[in-house]
């Protein structure tokens, strides 16, 4: 066995749902050995008709516990991973790295009480993982997931969402969530309407949430389009709030695989 077979297994399509002509869902079997921390990111590759192997990052929906690997993507116009991978069908094989890469995990956080999800797109998928772990909802006493899309068709995820806290082991928490969609290019019913920076400038994002966003008290992760991650990083760093480092205690944690 060589080293680059050693390094990935091969898993089996289980499922391909489209959403939107530019977004769309996978899910795959699940190695018994492949391990992760909800929040990270695989890497998969699928092998084109000339034999090589197109690699791309992708962070997993799914929780560690279930069996399969649940994945969110945008379809790239003449990408060459997702022009590959939007050709495969069920029952076809796509590889995984056995080890699971990313930060935008929980043990980022010392402390806080309120917890800021931030998402943009295809973000939003980190942190449906850690939603579906146990962790987060011991740890924090508020959970705010916010979730931006160009247009309202876009918000994915919805009915997993919403019944996240309808299961037995999350229903006493339940209190603790609020889900706040903001659209950016049309007014939607139950959505707040405008980017994130816009809606955390002038304060109706902390009033949609009805907490707001402090250096003490909350604690801020980050996933989306780079400049997006890059935008809210420079206005919470006017709220003296800063990125949590492995030696340094902050407020922000991100990730950018782009």
């Amino acid at each position: 066995m060589t080293a680059s077979v050693e390094k990935f297994t091969r898993q089996t399509l289980l499922d391909v749902t489209p959403l939107t002509p530019s977004l769309f869902t996978f899910r795959m079997t699940r190695d018994p050995g492949f391990r992760f921390i909800a929040g990270q990111f695989a890497r998969l590759g699928v092998t084109k008709a000339d034999g090589t192997t197109v690699w791309r990052a992708y962070s997993v929906v799914s929780s560690p516990f279930d069996e399969f690997l649940d994945f969110f993507s945008i379809v790239v116009p003449g990408g060459e991973f997702t022009s590959e991978l939007s050709r495969l069908r069920k029952g076809d094989t796509l590889l995984v790295e056995k080890q699971a890469v990313g930060y935008l995990t929980l043990d980022r956080f010392s402390d806080g009480r309120d917890l800021w999800m931030l998402s943009t797109g295809t973000g939003v998928a980190p942190f449906l993982s850690i939603l579906q772990d146990f962790e987060v909802w011991e740890k924090f006493e508020r959970i705010i997931l916010v979730y931006s899309v160009r247009e309202a068709k876009e918000l994915a995820y919805q009915e997993l969402i919403a019944e996240l806290t309808q299961r037995e082991y999350l229903a006493e928490y339940a209190h603790k969530f609020q889900f706040i969609a903001t659209v950016t290019r049309e007014e939607h019913p139950g959505a707040l309407h405008g980017r994130i920076t816009t809606l955390i400038e002038n304060g109706e994002l902390e009033k949609a949430a009805g907490v707001a966003l402090t250096p003490e008290y909350s604690r801020v992760m980050i996933c989306g389009n780079p400049q997006m991650i890059d935008d809210t990083r420079a206005l919470l760093k006017t709220r003296d709030m800063r990125l949590a480092l492995t030696r340094k205690p902050g407020q922000i944690a991100v990730e950018n695989y782009w």
